[in-house]
């Protein structure tokens, strides 16, 4: 890591995180009215957001800060590859491959194992064994609700509590194990070729994650791993709908297991990337 990496990262490990989560989710959720206006408006320009795709274009039509940062599409606005994995999100790669026995590649020098990202769960991390990931940058531009690569069964969803360091790359290259430390969310599913895992990795700022079938996740932030089983409820999203959304941008970690699973030749790291285009196929 260079040395400008190590002087950007180094304010991380000594600001008060947990603290600036909740003071930004408790604004991002409050309804401002002329000021909720003013902080859009001026978000659009610092970040450049295209609200052209926007089903609701219109800055003031928003109550809050996180309606507009969940906001919908127009329809028609990312068509859906014909076949294969589609990608969940937009946003820009990150990294992505193959899974070295339990170990997945985050930054040069740095990695972190399989049952660490899933909350210490062997039998689940087992599945995952020499197979595939993917990780995927979502930035504060970026529209921030997440979809289903493939079709899917839920089976089980795991909160768990960690860190809140920022996921932007220079952090990905300055922090050790950065996406098994932060606190994240675990969403267990089968799918055709088998078990996979789809993570919402939480952040600075970040005040919430949800899912489609739960609704906002944390908070509550209770500091120990919470985890619900859904083995006795038909829960089944169809490739490309919805499954969550963050409020505030993150990362997204995938795991899929060992077999022939082929990406994306065009992808390479740091490409921004948008939904529903081609991630992978299964041959």
């Amino acid at each position: 890591m260079s040395l400008s990496d190590r002087l950007a990262v180094l304010p991380q490990y000594l600001l008060p995180k947990q603290a600036l989560t909740q003071w930004a989710g408790a604004f991002a959720g409050s309804q401002g009215g002329a000021f909720t206006t003013w902080a859009i408006r001026r978000f659009i320009a610092r970040y450049g957001v295209d609200m052209a795709e926007a089903a609701q274009p219109d800055p003031a039509a928003y109550a809050t800060f996180n309606d507009f940062f969940t906001r919908a599409l127009r329809d028609g606005a990312r068509p859906q590859a014909a076949q294969g994995l589609l990608c969940p999100v937009d946003g820009a790669i990150s990294q992505f491959g193959a899974v070295k026995g339990d170990q997945v590649f985050q930054a040069k020098g740095h990695g972190y194992s399989t049952l660490a990202l899933v909350g210490g769960d062997a039998a689940l991390a087992a599945h995952f064994q020499d197979g595939h990931f993917a990780t995927l940058y979502l930035s504060p531009r970026d529209y921030h609700r997440i979809h289903m690569p493939c079709a899917g069964r839920l089976r089980r969803m795991i909160h768990v509590p960690g860190e809140l360091f920022s996921v932007n790359p220079v952090t990905a290259r300055g922090v050790p194990g950065l996406f098994a430390r932060n606190e994240r969310v675990v969403c267990v599913f089968d799918a055709e070729f088998g078990p996979f895992v789809l993570v919402l990795v939480g952040a600075t700022i970040v005040g919430s994650m949800a899912t489609v079938w739960h609704g906002v996740v944390n908070p509550p932030r209770p500091g120990s791993v919470r985890e619900w089983r859904y083995d006795d409820q038909n829960i089944r999203l169809e490739r490309g709908a919805e499954m969550g959304r963050f409020l505030l941008g993150s990362t997204v970690v995938m795991l899929f297991p060992e077999g022939p699973l082929r990406f994306n030749p065009a992808w390479s790291p740091a490409q921004p990337i948008r939904m529903g285009e081609p991630m992978a196929e299964l041959a």
